[in-house]
């Protein structure tokens, strides 16, 4: 089945159970309880939830439903989530469930954090805006260009708030870099170099059975069908980096990993957020690596119709520690960069200056859980809303299509499709090219 029909799919296959008040409406919402439910209780879900219980009181909003297919971990986060609150003086029950569907078809919930697997992205997300629910989705927004395209369409038609997990639009350093070459302080950019990190590693492709508690065949979703492994799901104990992300049927690697963080900041600081570049090419190195098969490597060269090129350098930070994933906009009159822990400039007292009434401004967000919750009640779009997070992961997959074919691809980025090429217009739904 393709993954767009899969997608069609599961949303119709909740239809009976989605026509009932949907949760929330505009009219109430500014008032009553916002109850929320995590979709997916792994490395990252457990991460999201400590970070939505952190700022949840200050909205009141409370984390009442956790659901995973590896029903230990739906388990764990339930008492990790109980016992948090607890310790905030709050006696909350948990709800715990393997199947996501019964949080689609219940009214009480009202918004969701999904943080599963890439190629599950769109299917979930779609599936809660159809039922009324508002999203938290972890990036990359979707494993594909079209799942974006629909999905964009879906959130506007069903008037729903979606939060892309980009959450460095939330960092001071970021916005700060960002209003600056906006504002024209390093003069005409262009060149902007983008760093991400490389991958490594090994991952047994040796079948094993699968544990009783875990529900495999939920967990594959529309991915094809494997044997279970353990290195190419999740730890069956801890909560190390999980072995999907390392694999091509579920994701594309560091190029949307770090790639969606980076490129997005690209994006805003270039002022593209509703467009992207014209060509891309890019080089991406592979090794034998058993089950593990994206790219260690990926580099290359993103040309933009004004003529700025984003230039994609892979990092080690085994052989260059002191190395970081960062943004460098580069300007006819000086340079700013921007990683997670700093930002710097060419002139120094740039770093002081602060836009005035005449300068452009742009949106403030000091927490991204924070900011959705806001939009949540105020209705108003949160700082990395679906059409921001569709185009920064379309330049990601521009990258990693480029790569899978070895050669530059043109984009129209008005009509969102290959200039002629069939093969990578083909890419678009389906990024298998065998």
């Amino acid at each position: 089945m393709r993954r767009r029909d899969f997608i069609r799919n599961a949303v119709g296959a909740t239809g009976a159970s989605l026509i009932l008040p949907l949760g929330l409406q505009a009219s109430d919402v500014s008032a009553a309880r916002l109850n929320i439910a995590a979709v997916g209780c792994g490395r990252m879900g457990r991460g999201r939830m400590r970070q939505l219980i952190g700022i949840s009181m200050q909205h009141n909003a409370r984390l009442v439903a956790v659901c995973d297919v590896d029903w230990k971990r739906a388990l764990e986060s339930k008492q990790m989530v109980e016992e948090t609150y607890k310790e905030q003086e709050i006696d909350l029950r948990v709800r715990a469930v393997q199947d996501y569907r019964s949080l689609v078809s219940d009214p009480d919930i009202h918004a969701v954090q999904i943080v599963t697997p890439d190629t599950s992205h769109a299917a979930l997300a779609s599936a809660f805006a159809v039922a009324g629910k508002d999203i938290f989705l972890e990036k990359p927004l979707t494993f594909t260009i079209r799942e974006g395209q629909d999905l964009v369409k879906l959130i506007r038609k069903h008037k729903r708030i979606l939060q892309t997990g980009t959450q460095q639009r939330s960092g001071v350093y970021f916005r700060t870099v960002c209003q600056l070459v906006r504002n024209g302080k390093v003069g005409k950019i262009h060149t902007v170099e983008v760093k991400i990190p490389t991958d490594s590693g090994y991952g047994s492709p040796e079948p094993m059975p699968v544990p009783a508690y875990f529900d495999y065949k939920a967990w594959l979703h529309n991915a094809p069908e494997r044997a279970y492994t353990e290195d190419g799901v999740h730890p069956q104990d801890g909560y190390s980096r999980p072995g999907w992300m390392q694999i091509q049927d579920y994701t594309h690697g560091m190029i949307t990993n770090w790639g969606s963080h980076m490129l997005d900041i690209t994006q805003w600081g270039l002022g593209t957020d509703d467009t992207g570049p014209t060509q891309v090419e890019a080089v991406a190195t592979y090794g034998q690596r058993g089950l593990w098969d994206v790219h260690t490597s990926i580099s290359g060269e993103a040309t933009y119709a004004n003529g700025v090129k984003v230039i994609l350098k892979g990092i080690n930070k085994e052989t260059d520690p002191d190395d970081h994933p960062s943004v460098k906009f580069i300007g006819d009159k000086g340079w700013a960069y921007c990683d997670r822990g700093s930002f710097s400039a060419s002139d120094r007292e740039l770093l002081r200056w602060r836009p005035g009434p005449d300068d452009l401004t742009l949106p403030v967000s000091t927490m991204h859980y924070d900011d959705f919750l806001k939009a949540v009640r105020s209705r108003e779009d949160p700082i990395t809303p679906v059409e921001v997070g569709h185009r920064s992961n379309t330049v990601c997959i521009l990258f990693a299509i480029s790569s899978r074919l070895k050669r530059p691809v043109r984009w129209n980025p008005e009509k969102e499709v290959f200039i002629d090429d069939p093969m990578a217009n083909r890419m678009i739904e389906d990024m298998r090219i065998a």
